[in-house]
């Protein structure tokens, strides 16, 4: 079952930090500044391949977007906390997502498409993921979908502001499955938003087969191996819960945020499969990835 506890000691059968993965800025699109850690070559990761965070008030820093750019491969999960983003596609799909939406995209065999900021001055704070697709479907069809903030389960988990918000796959809550508005993910991939109080916590069952992340955006995480601040992602060992805790005492908080943690909390069933990754294209032998390359140049990526 789920719950919230200010106990100290982390139980038994909860997954312990394997490792942590600090994040980097770096810059994508045409220039937007981006906060990014990827593990394309670690299986620990799989099936995710990459988070990116944007989070700026400036808005030199993300207002020129990501023009139209192709994908194959890949499904990718665009989260907004702040701001918004616009979709368009060479299939004719053209959708926005503001604060608490989300998009899904499958690349599959082959995608054009465009994600443009659709506000000025604002400033933004997203996130996009990408999920690995298994070799067996990189060449499926293409496809995407938005979800609403209204869509998005959210579900309290204390009486001092702690919740959760479902937004891929499923979960177990309070004893009760749960099921977010997205469940057709590559390698049942699950995501959700996680806020917890200072000194709160909660415990989360997760299949023991798959692979468990936490990327922490807001405050810090606390561990038995220490606390580790927002910028960074935790990698868990195996086990058959997450058991997540926001320090008692908050890290000091960004311009309008409330005190406690913020966090994504992944998990999926790995691949174990090989991964050639170029640009925007994730495949499985170099020989696919030229002939990714082919197709672009050529004009039949979509086809």
């Amino acid at each position: 079952m789920s719950k919230v506890t200010s106990n100290n000691a982390f139980g038994a059968g909860a997954r312990a930090p394997a490792r942590v993965v600090a994040g980097h800025p770096s810059a994508d699109g045409a220039g937007v500044k981006i906060h990014r850690v990827a593990g394309f070559q670690s299986q620990d990761f799989s099936p995710f391949l990459m988070i990116d965070e944007i989070r700026s008030e400036n808005r030199d820093d993300y207002i020129a977007g990501f023009p139209p750019h192709p994908h194959r491969g890949i499904e990718t999960l665009t989260y907004m906390l702040s701001g918004e983003f616009e979709h368009q596609d060479h299939l004719g799909n053209r959708g926005a997502i503001h604060q608490g939406g989300a998009q899904w995209m499958r690349a599959g065999r082959g995608i054009i498409h465009s994600e443009m900021p659709s506000q000025g001055n604002a400033g933004m704070h997203g996130f996009q993921l990408w999920i690995n697709m298994a070799a067996a479907d990189k060449m499926n069809k293409p496809d995407w979908r938005d979800i609403q903030p209204e869509q998005v389960r959210e579900l309290a988990l204390d009486d001092r502001g702690s919740l959760i918000r479902l937004i891929a796959g499923q979960w177990q809550i309070a004893g009760e499955p749960q099921c977010a508005p997205l469940l057709d993910t590559a390698a049942d991939a699950s995501v959700a938003d996680l806020r917890l109080a200072p000194g709160a916590e909660t415990i989360l069952p997760l299949p023991a087969e798959h692979s468990a992340l936490v990327y922490i955006y807001r405050g810090a995480l606390e561990t038995d191996r220490g606390t580790i601040s927002r910028g960074n992602l935790v990698l868990f060992g195996g086990g058959e819960s997450l058991q997540l805790r926001a320090p008692k005492d908050a890290p000091e908080q960004g311009p309008g945020e409330t005190p406690g943690a913020g966090m994504l909390v992944l998990h999926g069933q790995p691949l174990n499969e090989p991964v050639v990754h170029y640009g925007p294209f994730v495949m499985n032998t170099r020989e696919q990835i030229e002939q990714t390359l082919r197709d672009y140049n050529n004009g039949t990526l979509t086809e």
